[in-house]
């Protein structure tokens, strides 16, 4: 509904007084003090004037004036359900073109996912939806979530994309995100949320107001998307989305948003039901202050230790980050007990510690794999610079409440269980060393680099350690009992090698050689030539 039919449809229904609506614009209660107040708008007192009296009074600018901003609340007095005042605010036009159409049909084709993603929203879709009124920017991006993660704020993607906004590395720094070994803000909801929105207005405005395009550089960069224009331009060809020249996977990114909003928009049309999420506020903000034990804070909030950290995708490791945030999502109905708990904590309360002597040949960083900590962890608590520790020198280490078994949510335990799903018949495990990538490693085991990383919980850009375990996973019961360990190994080529001795040598193949090094099998090899293997060091 336009802005002008919205205001005609208000004066012929008020006929005889126009009153003010209750402002509930709400961002998230932040607890210790105590959540805004709502401002109630003063009612306008008509009984003395008729219909054509406030008209003539009023010209329609100035109606829209008087009662915009009560128009735009509307939502929040009228809904019971979330998903009804979203979809009662979608304004984007949704061209109804193959792109849009195709995405529409799958969506329609699957209302069991539709049911998965509005379960996985209920908690933060209502938060969402406040901070984008807040803005004034288009309800259809409450609807992005589901395109980027599915709503789910552990997701991680191909190209290093993580939480519920899939923010990567980069645009997370950018945009002031904290990334540390105890604690992720790409997956945090809260910060992600209000930086996505940061991120939004920024492509917003630089692309010249245009929100397709906008929404187009969110998924592939503004950079991408201005060069697109920029050639477009100088063909004398149009600038909207629908006329860019985009990576396959960004043409489909926004008839995908679209498509959603259409369906939301017919949902009884196309019979698809949307999982009720009621239309009031689902969760507050508790600020613990001080480093904190999760465990302890499930303990304090009343609730099991998965339902918070499920809460608090953000949070690494079984403890908050030593230098910050604190801060915990909770169900607003536990918010005010928790935050009186949490404010009686005594500092001996927070965490569990230990003392540990230092021993002959003790490093910083073993200490700190042996306690499951970070080192820097160590130095910031014992005040130490650099790595140099003493014989007997006292430690404090902080260390989880219960079993790390127990916290299911931290970063090694979800990676356990990723490693540990069955994906062939047999799992071998592989420890990288230095020099190797992914790429190398799976083409030493014979198996796709992507699935490689997909088995690790990594993205096939991520970078590798030496150090770090990775589990292979192979389907032919012959192969897995030949593969042994493989390890990567450089090999100088002497006086008198050929690729046949060499194969036969480290027992592999001289068309594996090949491969490896991309060599030319008819020209011979120059003494002191590198070449790279990858060698069962079980055989050889």
């Amino acid at each position: 509904m336009s802005k002008i039919n919205k205001i005609t449809f208000v004066v012929t229904a008020t006929l005889f007084s126009l009153s003010g609506c209750q402002s509930t614009e709400q961002g998230l209660p932040l607890f210790a003090s105590s959540a805004p107040d709502a401002t109630t708008n003063t009612p306008v007192n008509t009984n003395e004037a008729s219909p054509s009296d406030i008209v003539d009074a009023l010209t329609l600018a100035a109606l829209e004036t008087e009662i915009g901003a009560n128009l735009d609340d509307e939502p929040h007095a009228e809904f019971d359900d979330v998903w009804d005042r979203i979809a009662y605010q979608l304004s984007i036009e949704i061209p109804q073109n193959r792109q849009v159409v195709t995405e529409r049909n799958w969506y329609a084709k699957h209302q069991s996912y539709i049911t998965r993603v509005g379960k996985r929203a209920e908690p933060f879709l209502h938060f969402i939806v406040e901070e984008i009124e807040k803005r004034e920017m288009p309800i259809e991006l409450a609807l992005l979530p589901i395109v980027e993660s599915a709503f789910d704020p552990f997701a991680y993607s191909h190209g290093r994309a993580s939480g519920l906004w899939q923010f990567i590395p980069g645009t997370g720094n950018r945009f002031k995100l904290k990334q540390t070994w105890w604690y992720d803000g790409r997956r945090d909801v809260v910060a992600a949320t209000r930086a996505a929105l940061d991120y939004l207005s920024f492509l917003h405005k630089t692309l010249d107001g245009d929100w397709l395009n906008a929404i187009a550089a969110y998924n592939s960069g503004e950079g991408r998307v201005l060069r697109a224009i920029k050639r477009n331009r100088k063909k004398h060809l149009p600038t909207d989305f629908w006329s860019l020249d985009l990576p396959k996977e960004t043409t489909a990114y926004v008839p995908k948003l679209l498509a959603l909003a259409d369906l939301l928009k017919r949902s009884e049309e196309f019979d698809i039901t949307w999982y009720p999420i009621k239309n009031e506020p689902h969760i507050a903000i508790v600020d613990a202050h001080k480093q904190i034990d999760i465990a302890k804070a499930a303990e304090l909030a009343d609730m099991e230790l998965n339902d918070l950290h499920q809460l608090n995708p953000g949070y690494n490791q079984w403890a908050t980050d030593p230098n910050g945030p604190h801060k915990f999502i909770v169900p607003i109905e536990k918010a005010e007990a928790f935050q009186a708990s949490v404010d009686n904590l005594t500092d001996q309360e927070r965490m569990a510690w230990t003392r540990y002597l230092v021993r002959s040949g003790d490093t910083l960083g073993g200490i700190a794999s042996k306690y499951k900590v970070s080192v820097e962890t160590l130095r910031d608590i014992n005040k130490i610079k650099g790595n140099i520790i003493r014989v007997n020198q006292p430690l404090m280490v902080p260390t989880s409440a219960k079993s790390l078994k127990q916290y299911t949510l931290t970063a090694s335990n979800r990676l356990a269980k990723t490693q540990n799903k069955k994906r062939g018949s047999q799992k071998l495990t592989h420890i990288v060393k230095s020099g190797d990538t992914l790429w190398d490693i799976s083409r030493a085991y014979k198996v796709n680099h992507r699935s490689l990383a997909k088995w690790n919980g990594m993205a096939p850009t991520d970078p590798l350690k030496p150090g770090k375990k990775l589990v292979i996973w192979t389907k032919n019961p012959s192969t897995d009992k030949d593969s042994g360990i493989v390890r990567k190994v450089t090999y100088k080529v002497r006086n008198g090698d050929s690729l046949a001795r060499i194969a036969q040598k480290f027992k592999v193949k001289v068309q594996d050689i090949a491969k490896w090094n991309q060599l030319d099998t008819k020209k011979y090899l120059q003494p002191g030539q590198a070449l790279k293997l990858f060698v069962d060091v079980t055989r050889s």
